[in-house]
């Protein structure tokens, strides 16, 4: 077995062992459990956070300042993740992320004020913007020597494991205080992180399947491509810096829908049309069901259609969906609107983070993934201002438009060649 250092080489037109397909197969096996404990450690702190609420005394208006400290937490610690990324390797930053992620889940309930809540929610938020950003680095390092666009997996387990986190937490929330509940999910993600963690620490990072032909390829391309004055080098850079920008806005795009859905789905089936409260808290469950769904089919589906189509397919299906789900006159037809936003959105953030990583690597998922993350930040606060001005389910539309707006940039990104394992 090859040391952690090294990583496995790839001779051009030559097939893989079956010793480095069983570490690959070990290897995206590892980065799967961290992915499924990122989903279930987070929906785990989201169900008790009207316990937390109470036990703190907080206003809504303190609990939500306090609550920022989670997005700031995430989005200060992704950017330097990358550089972290770089120079230890996206293997052992993702354990120690994780263990950071699995710590921080502990102290909410341990906290009296809001002050004191926001600030151990920055350690939170630390530990869950450094693994979203590490594991998807190591996931892109798999997927280009795996040659398969296997993201949406790995982001299927995520969903899973988030309704794994909220099944569970929903199931005990009654009978167990934030406190041993937390620390529970602290043990688990502690456990799982050792028992992971060892495998991912003792596999080496997997080299691209062709890389030095692809490189060669991509070289002779960019020095023909470049303008006078300018070195083949600062025109490639320029270029991915550019195209990483416009995955990160997809990304922003998805992930503005994602947060407004978690944040005002129930409200607008309770508010206007009347649902029973049973029935206008599966508003969200349906979305991120069929979200997991079309994630766990997503690699199929990027195998039949190329990464370019399935963005587009994808946005203009959650265009529909959720003008559908905001507009429609009765709670039926709402949630069926939901259900086929889910599908629609499903594949567009992993696909935009993996073409990200493809060009630039590391900083590339954490520029993609802090823009993104941004989308989730502005959606609620946005969709609030425009149901005050407007209407709710007016406001619920500008998902649509974002869900569009993503469609029309990745049409915009065919022909940029491959990234992430598939064809673009």
């Amino acid at each position: 077995m090859p040391t952690p250092n090294k990583t496995w080489s790839a001779i051009p037109g030559r097939r893989r062992s079956a010793t480095a397909d069983r570490s690959l197969t070990q290897l995206r096996t590892a980065i799967t459990a961290f992915f499924a404990l990122d989903g279930f450690v987070f929906a785990g702190w989201v169900v008790r956070i009207p316990a937390i609420k109470e036990r703190t005394g907080a206003s809504q208006g303190a609990l939500g300042l306090a609550l920022l400290g989670v997005s700031a937490g995430a989005v200060a610690t992704m950017v330097m993740t990358g550089r972290l990324c770089r120079r230890f390797g996206s293997h052992p930053t993702t354990v120690a992320a994780a263990v950071l992620l699995s710590l921080g889940v502990a102290l909410p309930p341990l906290t009296g004020s809001a002050l004191a809540l926001g600030l151990v929610l920055l350690v939170f938020g630390a530990g869950f913007g450094g693994l979203n950003v590490a594991m998807n680095s190591a996931a892109i390092d798999l997927i280009a020597a795996l040659r398969r666009p296997v993201m949406p997996g790995f982001h299927a387990a995520f969903s899973l494991g988030g309704m794994a986190g909220a099944a569970l937490g929903g199931l005990i929330a009654g009978r167990l205080a934030p406190t041993p509940h937390l620390a529970l999910l602290a043990a688990v993600g502690l456990l799982v992180t050792a028992v992971a963690g060892r495998a991912l620490l003792r596999l080496p990072v997997p080299e691209p399947v062709l890389a030095s032909a692809s490189a060669s390829a991509s070289a002779s391309a960019e020095e023909s491509a470049a303008p006078a004055g300018r070195t083949p080098e600062d025109a490639a850079r320029g270029a991915a810096r550019r195209l990483v920008a416009v995955f990160g806005l997809i990304a922003l795009c998805t992930a503005y829908g994602e947060g407004a859905m978690a944040d005002w789905a129930a409200l607008h089936l309770d508010q206007d049309l009347d649902a029973s409260p049973g029935v206008a808290a599966a508003g969200y469950s349906v979305f991120a069901l069929m979200m997991a769904v079309g994630r766990l089919s997503g690699t199929a589906l990027l195998e039949r259609l190329g990464q370019t189509r399935t963005l587009v397919a994808g946005g203009a299906t959650a265009a529909a969906g959720m003008l559908l789900g905001s507009l429609a006159p009765t709670v039926w037809l709402a949630l069926l609107g939901f259900a086929v936003t889910g599908l629609g959105l499903a594949n567009l953030f992993p696909v935009a983070i993996a073409r990200a990583g493809a060009l630039t690597g590391p900083s590339g998922v954490a520029a993609a993934s802090t823009v993104g993350y941004g989308g989730m930040l502005l959606g609620p606060p946005a969709i609030g201002f425009l149901a005050d001005w407007l209407s709710l389910p007016i406001a619920l539309t500008t998902v649509a438009l974002l869900a569009a707006v993503a469609a029309v940039v990745a049409y915009g990104t065919r022909g940029t060649g491959r990234a992430g394992g598939g064809p673009a």
